[in-house]
C-alpha cells in the first residue's frame, strides 16, 4: 500500500510482477460460496476513504446491496453481471469496459469465472450511507462513442499553469457521485506542457490515445502511452508534458484528505 505523493503506474500483476496478495473473505458479504480473491493497494487514504489498485475474484456472488462507495473500474479480464434485491439482471459488463458505480446502489454482483480490474473506490467515512439511491443508472459502462460525441471544449485551465501558449481541452462528465467531490469523465488536448506544481486533485488515468510524460520534483520521468493506467494523488509534484493529441478516461477526486 502507498501513501506518498507520488506517480503511480498501475500495473496488472503487481509492482513488477510481483503478483497480488490472498485476501480473507467474510461470509457476511457474500450470497454465495466464498470466493478466491485477490489484491495488489497501489495507494490508499484512510481517513478519505479512498483506495486504487488492482483486484481479481473467482466465481462468487455478493450479497445485495448498498454498493460499498462510488468506484471506477477498467475490467482486464472477464466480465460480470449485476442484479437488483430480486435477482433480475440489470445489465452485464464485458472485458475491457470501463464501469462506474454509485455508492450505496442496491445491487449484487455476480461473477461467473475469473475477474481482473483496476479500480478506485471511494467511501468517506465522515458521510452517512445515502438512501433511496435509484437503481437506473447506479451501474454503467461507459459508451466511448458516445462520451465522444457530448466533448466541450472548456473554459479554463485556471488549475494549470502552462509553459507556453495553453492548449484547446474538451471533456465530458459522465459520472458525478452524490457527494460532489467524485467525477468520472473523457478527456481529450492539444500539445501542452506545465510547470511543475502540485498536482490539484487525486486523479486515476486510463490512457486512450497519444502519450503523456510526467515529471517529478526529484527527475524521475514516467511515460505513458495508450492502454496504460496510472494513478496521481492531490499535492504530487509534477509537470507534464503532452507531445501530441490525447485522450483518456478519468476518475478525479476533489476532497481533501482532512474532508
Amino acid at each position: 500500500m502507498g501513501t506518498e505523493k507520488r506517480v503511480y503506474r498501475l500495473e496488472a500483476d503487481g509492482p513488477g510482477g510481483m503478483g497480488l496478495e490472498a485476501m480473507e473473505c467474510d461470509p457476511a458479504d457474500f450470497a454465495s460460496e466464498l470466493p478466491t480473491q485477490t489484491l495488489h493497494e497501489y495507494y490508499s487514504d484512510e481517513e478519505l476513504g479512498m483506495s486504487v489498485g488492482v483486484w481479481t475474484t473467482s466465481t462468487m456472488q455478493e450479497a445485495f446491496g448498498p454498493y460499498p462507495g462510488d468506484e471506477f473500474v477498467w475490467l482486464l479480464e472477464g466480465g460480470f453481471t449485476m442484479v437488483d434485491g430480486d435477482d433480475n439482471v440489470l445489465d452485464t459488463y464485458h472485458e475491457g469496459g470501463c464501469v462506474y458505480f454509485r455508492n450505496a446502489a442496491p445491487v449484487s454482483w455476480v461473477q461467473k469465472g475469473h475477474l481482473k480490474k483496476f479500480y478506485i473506490t471511494y467511501l468517506n467515512p465522515n458521510r452517512e450511507v445515502p438512501s433511496g439511491v435509484p437503481v437506473d443508472g447506479a451501474v454503467k459502462a461507459i459508451d466511448l462513442d458516445a462520451a465522444s460525441a457530448q466533448m466541450e471544449v472548456l473554459d479554463s485551465t485556471d488549475s494549470f499553469t502552462f509553459a507556453g501558449d495553453a492548449p484547446e481541452q474538451r471533456d465530458h462528465v459522465v459520472f458525478a457521485n452524490d457527494g460532489g467531490d467524485m467525477f468520472v469523465g473523457l478527456w481529450d488536448s492539444t500539445p501542452f506542457e506545465t510547470e511543475m506544481a502540485p498536482f490539484p486533485w487525486h486523479e486515476f488515468v486510463r490512457i486512450l490515445e497519444g502519450e503523456i510524460e510526467i515529471t517529478e520534483a526529484d527527475g524521475t520521468v514516467h511515460r505513458f502511452v495508450a492502454d496504460d493506467c496510472f494513478f496521481i494523488p492531490a499535492g504530487t509534484a509534477c509537470r507534464w508534458k503532452v507531445p501530441g493529441y490525447v485522450k483518456k478516461y478519468y476518475a478525479t477526486l476533489d476532497a481533501p484528505s482532512d474532508d
